[in-house]
């Protein structure tokens, strides 16, 4: 046997050195773990994929036997593992020369076998037939098709993808009635509503994909800089940056393990990305395509492994550019087996790819304080008008490493870049990078130049009737070897009679079961903690159709879908990490298999067996906090950096364009003011886009009346208007980056029914926009501006009663101006319409808006209120810590429901009459969900410029009782209830009045027998007034700072230059005049201490010298350069001194102009750039040099501008 193995070992073409072998441990190929200890000297091992024949049979990790025969599984209970069927070799030689026609309608000559019209003869696996003409393509194999004459001897009628056999009589077979008495009653529930859960129920959690964990860093964007900056130089760690194709996540466990979209499986999303995957091993191995498909399904089911992609097409709906080709690339490489899921580094994912033939994307690794500061340079130099091109080049220019990608974003994607992702990665990745690119070279590509057979924009041009269609259409065209079946996509019945979903039951009795490995037991932790903290999360469970030959009544297979609803829900599961460290991740695109099953006592006895042993191994497994040595905050480091020329496209068309059409051109421009406000856009670069978009919505709107442009074709009339506005001039081509290379996509865009967006970046036709921006931010509110003061708050808050107070203090605001309050209980109609009215009668008064403004559809209204009336607007909130999901904690929302509580006669009909005070409390609180307080504090300054914070609670107060918690919680998950099944009726009506009069009676209760603490921890309202009135008065008389919200502080970056102080250069002149005649009379009539404001030595300029060049001062920025200040050079229209910058710690700072110097006059007319002349004019005689001799030394510090 082992001599069987060292054989297939040599039989390699690819061998890896024996100094390899510690690199490529356990982690590093799976196959590895093969290896008996006495071969781990070898020399070379085998690259190519390990077949179940080429091991020791006990050594086959998961591997199974053929179909026909039964072997037990983890459970107990027996499964059938699909295999394929044997062909004769006349038959294979006939199907390798077929392919899929363009078109599923059916034909005669299609099949050999009467079909219904929607069925897929013998597991998938159609007979087809060559179109007339078609020349031999290179294409896979469908192994397992039968035969013309076995198909006279057993009838294949398909149940969709279940082949059940009928015999010649008619007859089913027993095994075909055995599956059909389980589907019926799986279908109809009763198989899991019999499941009942007791001592001898276990569960089995495998996880079968999963993405990296969203991690949500709560630095600054400067911080995170600033600390990859510093670890790099400390040689702690390595920067990594890749390329963000514009695609959407596709992840591929093999045909058992399933295909699968960010949080769905078995749609048109995954069926593209299996036909795409597909393509590549076809354009990869040609030849040996189908053989290498089979291999690769099995591989990954064998080692249980998932492979993460960016799939990039053009048939799913535009994003920033329409790809030339369909593609994917792959981004990450995962183990599944036991114990966390582990994620191959970058060097092992190139290594595994080119293993495999598969799509790499182009990565570059930083090692150094030079190269990481030069990339964050060169990225500042191009964010405002970078492109594929210039960006891959500078960056292949300043980093240590570079290892281009197999596929290259210009010829497959287009020059419009997304961005780039950096991330922190292990100090020793630059060794492995090294290893990996000496010991595995690129694999040669032998699909280039051979017809593949019909493309994907092909086939789904050929299928235009409906999303099911399309979907058969994609995976025949696949081919056997790829996709023997259609489960995922179309269950057991292909006409969708069955739906794939499960009871909801699912969940609480997995949750109810006994673990049988530890994983499981990481599972139900992490579901019950997601549960418990009421995480915007859902858990939808399926029928899994891969294993419905294993079903009975006491052994049931699920799927699990867990599916994110809000990014709050990483950042909140980050924090419970912090404090449960035995946590496991939460990971994107979460898809895991589910077994309920009975287990003997026998059984069970050996499955704690098994747990005792295993929970140690796992424990010791991941015993590091955080990956390759890096703390856990270190360790989740990363950044990811856009350019404006995609995000001009995306954010700022495409996402506009319901805001455009649903609410006018002076909305669309608000939002896009807002959008470039935060990103930090240059004035210039505002200034343009600012011109270009007004005309842009003048254009669309013209063209397309009130019918709202399709943001998933927006490109068919962007890019031809692009396209134009480019050719203008070199100023317009570099604001629009690329254009003229539309591909047209409308009649091959796939079918996506139900106005489904699988990835989140697409915004659907319902959802209307993003959180529309505000008129321009300013610091201050003049004091000739009207000014409006809102209420983001909860009925409760006391901002009535504040109005009141305001209103009753004389000339709170100073130089009398008048101040009127507009109540909404009292006003009928749109209440922000009177508003605006007001607002136009009276335009320099101040406005108090009595009115709880709770959303940003609200927050939306008043910025266009503000900009059509040329005011500003104030938002006045209560103070509270919040919690992670909401800007109001627990005991705010008690002090308000308390306070509702007391009032009578409310114009509202909001008090201690109302039965049902306690539930319109809790639905105000719920539209705030989702925004922790930070957020939303952040998003109303950025909207408005300003916040005024009303005190509310005493910093030093004792904890909320918790009786008042536990009740408030109660309402919290009665509210979630009732919502999820009635939406919006009152409480009072629907599945759960009772539970609500019940709840309504108990609040009143708790929070009055608490009422004296609820009222001991308020601030005195007097106390609050003050607080506010003052606050507002500096909003009002202008003397506001806008506070910092930690947004990016650093923006595009033109040239680097040492800036120097003026006193020392104003004093340097006032010597020189003293010691000089010809200086003295030159600056006499000149007033220099006002003429020169500014100072500094340029360095180099990204027109000019490049971005490299610039980028190359990375290393210096805010380090003190000294300058040696050599000669005074002047002429009739401009003055200037001759600078020679120093070191910085031992390393020259060299300028790139040709004569560095520091310009100190020009002349009115004169453009500064005209200083570069002055030694020229001095060769001639037009300009005059006075010697600086010993140099004068000042010292400046190095900027980037």
């Amino acid at each position: 046997m082992s001599q069987r193995l060292v054989c297939s070992f040599i039989r390699t073409a690819y061998s890896f050195p024996s100094n390899y072998l510690p690199f490529l441990n356990s982690r590093s190929f799976v196959f590895l773990r093969f290896l008996p200890p006495r071969l781990t000297n070898l020399n070379s091992f085998v690259s190519t994929p390990l077949t179940p024949s080429t091991m020791p049979h006990k050594q086959r990790r998961g591997y199974r036997k053929p179909k026909g025969k039964e072997m037990p599984n983890s459970t107990g209970h027996s499964s059938l593992s699909p295999a394929a069927e044997g062909v004769s070799a006349s038959a294979g030689e006939a199907i390798n020369n077929r392919f899929s026609m363009l078109s599923t309608a059916e034909s005669s000559e299609q099949s050999h076998v009467s079909t219904p019209s929607i069925q897929f003869e013998s597991v998938g696996r159609a007979n087809h037939v060559p179109v007339h003409g078609q020349k031999a393509i290179c294409k896979p194999k469908s192994y397992g098709t039968v035969s013309r004459d076995e198909a006279t001897e057993v009838e294949n009628v398909a149940i969709d993808n279940i082949a059940v056999e009928k015999l010649g009589n008619g007859a089913l077979t027993a095994s075909a009635e055995k599956r059909s008495a389980v589907l019926s009653n799986l279908f109809k529930g009763n198989l899991l509503e019999n499941f009942n859960v007791d001592n001898s129920t276990y569960s089995l959690a495998q996880i079968r994909a999963t993405f990296y964990p969203k991690f949500e860093n709560e630095k600054s964007d400067q911080e995170i800089r600033t600390r990859m900056i510093e670890m790099v130089s400390k040689g702690l760690a390595t920067m990594e940056v890749s390329l963000k194709h514009s695609g959407s996540l596709f992840m591929y466990a093999g045909h058992e393990g399933g295909a699968y979209a960010k949080n769905s499986y078995g749609n048109i999303y995954t069926a593209v990305g299996v036909f795409v995957l597909g393509r590549m091993f076809r354009e990869a191995w040609c030849t040996q395509a189908s053989k290498k498909q089979e291999e690769f399904n099995e591989f990954l089911e064998r080692n249980h492994m998932c492979i993460s992609m960016e799939l990039v097409t053009a048939v799913l709906g535009d994003h920033g550019q329409r790809p030339r080709e369909d593609y994917v690339v792959v981004t990450a490489v995962t183990e599944l087996g036991k114990g966390k899921p582990k994620f191959y580094s970058t060097p092992e994912i190139i290594a595994f790819c080119r293993q495999w033939r598969l799509p790499t994307n182009h990565v570059w690794l930083f090692s150094t304080r030079k190269s990481a500061t030069s990339f964050f340079a060169a990225y500042d130099a191009l964010c405002e008008e970078g492109t594929a091109t210039p960006v891959c080049k500078a960056l292949d220019e300043v980093a240590d490493i570079s290892v281009p990608g197999s596929k290259d974003h210009i010829k497959v994607q287009g020059e419009i870049l997304e961005g780039l992702v950096a991330r922190i990665v292990s100090h020793e990745s630059s060794k492995h990078m090294e290893q990996v690119l000496r010991d595995v070279p690129p694999p040669p590509i032998e699909g280039v130049g051979i017809d593949l057979g019909p493309s994907l924009r092909e086939i789904c041009a050929a299928n235009r009737s409906d999303e099911k269609q399309q979907i058969k259409a994609i995976l025949q065209a696949v081919g056997t070897s790829f996709c023997p079946d259609y489960l995922d996509w179309f269950g057991v019945d292909g006409s969708s009679v069955h739906s794939r979903n499960a009871d909801r039951s699912v969940l609480s009795k997995f949750l109810q079961s006994r673990p049988s490995d530890f994983s499981t037991t990481k599972f139900q932790e992490m579901i019950r903690l997601m549960r418990e903290k009421r995480f915007p999360a859902a858990f939808k469970c399926y029928y899994n159709f891969h294993r419905i030959d294993s079903v009975s009544s006491d052994n049931l297979h699920f799927k699990m879908v867990i599916h994110v609803h809000s990014d709050s829900a990483f950042r909140r599961y980050q924090k419970e990490m912090r404090y449960k460290p035995g946590l496991w991740p939460l990971y994107r695109g979460f898809f895991v298999d589910i077994n309920l099953f009975k287990a003997s006592k026998e059984k069970a006895a050996e499955v704690a067996r098994n747990n005792d042993g295993l929970t140690e191994i796992v424990n010791d497994s991941n015993v590091t906090s955080g990956k390759d040595g890096l703390a856990d905050d270190d360790a989740n480091l990363m950044i990811k950096l856009k350019f404006l020329t995609y995000k001009l496209r995306t954010f700022l068309i495409r996402n506009g364009l319901s805001i455009l059409f649903k609410e006018g051109p002076a909305a669309y421009k608000a939002y896009y003011l807002r959008q470039m406000k935060i990103w930090n856009t240059s004035a210039a670069k505002q200034r343009e886009l600012s011109k270009m978009l007004d005309e842009w919505a003048v254009y669309i709107r013209r063209k397309h009346g009130h019918k709202q442009l399709s943001s998933s074709i927006y490109l068919s009339e962007v890019e031809p208007f692009l396209e134009q506005y480019a050719k203008r001039s070199a100023q317009n081509q570099a604001l629009i980056g690329a254009a003229g290379d539309l591909v047209r996509s409308e009649d091959f865009m796939a079918i996506v029914e139900g106005d489904r967006d699988e990835e989140g970046d697409l915004q659907t036709q319902r959802d209307v926009a993003p959180s529309s921006p505000s008129p321009s931010v300013k610091d201050a509110v003049p004091k000739d501006e009207g000014l409006t003061v809102f209420f983001p708050g909860i009925p409760g808050c006391a901002k009535s009663a504040l109005c009141k107070e305001i209103l009753s203090a004389t000339g709170s605001f100073g130089e009398n101006r008048p101040v009127h309050s507009l109540m909404g209980d009292l006003i009928k109609g749109k209440y922000w319409q009177k508003v605006a009215d007001e607002r136009r009668k009276k335009p320099s008064s101040i406005i108090l808006a009595d009115k709880n403004a709770p959303n940003e559809e609200v927050w939306r209204q008043i910025e266009i209120m503000c900009r059509g009336t040329k005011t500003s607007a104030v938002p006045v909130v209560p103070d509270s810590e919040g919690t992670e999901s909401n800007p109001f904690s627990l005991d705010a929302l008690a002090v308000f429901i308390i306070r509702v509580l007391h009032r009578v006669n409310h114009p509202g009909n909001l008090d201690k009459e109302s039965p049902n005070a306690g539930y319109v409390l809790l639905m105000f609180y719920h539209l705030y969900d989702g925004k922790s307080r930070k957020e939303f504090e952040t998003e109303l300054i950025e909207r408005f410029g300003s916040l005024v914070k009303m005190p509310l609670l005493k910093p030093d107060r004792s904890p909320l009782p918790d009786s008042v918690k536990s009740i408030l919680e109660e309402g919290i998950n009665l509210y979630k209830l009732h919502t999820n099944r009635h939406g919006r009726l009152e409480s009072t009506k629907g599945t759960y009045a009772g539970e609500w009069a019940k709840w309504e009676k108990q609040l009143r209760q708790i929070l009055f027998q608490n009422e004296e603490y609820l009222n001991s921890i308020q601030v005195p309202f007097e106390v609050a007034v003050k607080q506010v009135l003052d606050q507002l008065k500096a909003v009002a008389k202008g003397e506001y700072s806008t506070p910092t919200t930690e947004r990016r502080k650093f923006g595009a970056i033109v040239f680097a230059a040492v800036t120097m102080p003026l006193t020392e250069i104003h004093d340097l002149l006032d010597n020189l005049a003293e010691k000089n005649p010809n200086v003295e009379a030159f600056l006499k009539d000149k007033n220099m201490k006002n003429i020169l404001t500014k100072a500094h030595v340029t360095l180099a300029h990204k027109r000019s010298h490049g971005v490299t060049a610039l980028a190359n001062y990375g290393p210096f920025v805010h380090q003190k350069v000294p300058v040696d200040i050599t000669a005074l050079l002047f002429s009739d229209k401009m003055a200037a001194l001759e600078a020679h910058p120093g070191s910085v710690d031992g390393e020259k700072v060299n300028s790139k102009n040709e004569w560095p110097h520091i310009t100190l006059w020009t002349a009115e007319g004169t453009p500064a750039k005209e200083a570069n002349t002055l030694p020229q004019l001095l060769l001639e005689g037009k300009a005059t040099r006075i010697e600086i001799n010993p140099p004068e030394s000042i010292t400046g510090i190095l900027e980037f501008y």
